[in-house]
């Protein structure tokens, strides 16, 4: 049984951290390590988290230098032989994910599954826009972020830490750098996240787009990564005809 290292990031979310914290406490599979890197929060976040001190590995409360910054604390402190982040607001799917993952196939570098949205009020907004691809690797971004970071296992021996010149968008850089050094990733054919619309990168949404622009750059080039934004555009926009939300 492969040990899983969860990691949450917190900062002032007093309103959803103790649902995100049972998501992981309540999974059926034993060998977690859970982790929580707060932000120094200040509206008793930090307090709820303490009522489950007995039951986290490590907590840490202290200011940071932003989200990244936050999870690479997380991961400076990992010992498991994979990784999940799984931040305040946002939920593994059911009790049984877990088990379930490491089931579906042994010694994957990388696992991954579907993603549940759900709005502000905790109502389901039904599967991402960009669904889980039947196949991942390195290339597999080109035309959006097609997994979502909650939702992707990694062995911890294959990452390294974000890159904090990206602000707003560093889950993409550091999974595509994860998946070149995967030899083996398994789809597990299953929902593995409830994700929380309206994270940083919604909050600062031009920015993250000027990123997740020049990070694709880097790694599909610049012809190529304009002619696969028009098929994204395209893509949105068809699908906000017929759904009236894009769902990202």
């Amino acid at each position: 049984m492969p040990k899983l290292t969860v990691i949450t990031i917190v900062y002032n979310n007093v309103r959803d951290i103790e649902r995100t914290i049972n998501s992981v406490l309540n999974q059926t599979y034993t060998q977690i390590e859970y982790i929580i890197i707060d932000g120094k929060s200040t509206d008793g976040t930090l307090a709820i988290i303490e009522t489950y001190k007995s039951k986290i590995s490590k907590i840490v409360s202290e200011p940071d230098k932003g989200i990244y910054d936050a999870m690479n604390k997380g991961l400076a402190l990992a010992t498991g032989d994979y990784v999940l982040f799984m931040n305040s607001g946002d939920e593994i799917y059911d009790e049984q994910t877990v088990e379930d993952v490491f089931a579906s196939a042994p010694g994957a570098d990388i696992y991954y599954g579907e993603t549940e949205m759900y709005n502000d009020n905790w109502e389901s907004l039904g599967r991402r826009r960009h669904e889980a691809p039947e196949k991942f690797d390195w290339k597999s971004f080109k035309y959006g972020m097609n997994i979502s970071h909650q939702a992707i296992y990694i062995r911890r021996n294959i990452i390294a830490p974000y890159d904090l010149t990206y602000k707003y968008s560093s889950d993409i850089d550091w999974i595509i750098k994860a998946a070149k050094k995967a030899s083996s990733i398994v789809n597990v054919h299953r929902y593995v996240a409830k994700y929380l619309v309206g994270g940083m990168s919604k909050k600062k949404h031009r920015e993250s787009l000027k990123e997740r622009f020049n990070i694709f750059t880097k790694y599909y080039g610049l012809i190529p990564n304009i002619f696969n934004h028009l098929v994204i555009a395209g893509n949105l926009a068809f699908y906000f005809v017929k759904h009236r939300r894009t769902n990202d």
